[in-house]
């Protein structure tokens, strides 16, 4: 199972590192991808990362403030989160991903770890 990691309460403009332990050998997924979700709300694509040539994509609203990495010597995803603002606000996961249209997509994948809260807020 995925495990994410590294959530908090922050302040508007405050930074977080989520991190994110993959399971399996990492030829095993074509990306892993971050995926974040508020309350009664279906998650939403925030971030994902290709293991063959690590090619990232990035969800327009948080384009240029967060940066998606993946260590394969740790088999972890991180996730650097600069810039932080009250939308934010949700609980992250990771999950393996597809890219459709430039959009990170968990496609059915159903088996979402714990995830991580993370609050901005002053």
């Amino acid at each position: 199972q995925f495990v994410e990691s590294g959530g908090g309460l922050v302040q508007p403009g405050g930074t977080l590192l989520l991190s994110c332990a993959v399971p399996d050998s990492p030829s095993d997924y074509y990306a892993i991808g971050w995926f974040r979700q508020v309350s009664g709300k279906d998650h939403a694509g925030v971030s994902c990362i290709t293991e063959e040539d690590s090619r990232s994509h990035y969800s327009s609203t948080v384009k240029e403030r967060f940066t998606i990495s993946w260590d394969h010597a740790k088999n972890t995803v991180y996730l650097q989160m600069n810039s932080l603002r009250p939308e934010d606000t949700a609980v992250y996961y990771c999950a393996p991903s597809g890219v459709v249209s430039g959009t990170c997509d968990f496609g059915d994948f159903e088996d979402w770890g714990p995830g991580t809260q993370v609050t901005v807020s002053s």
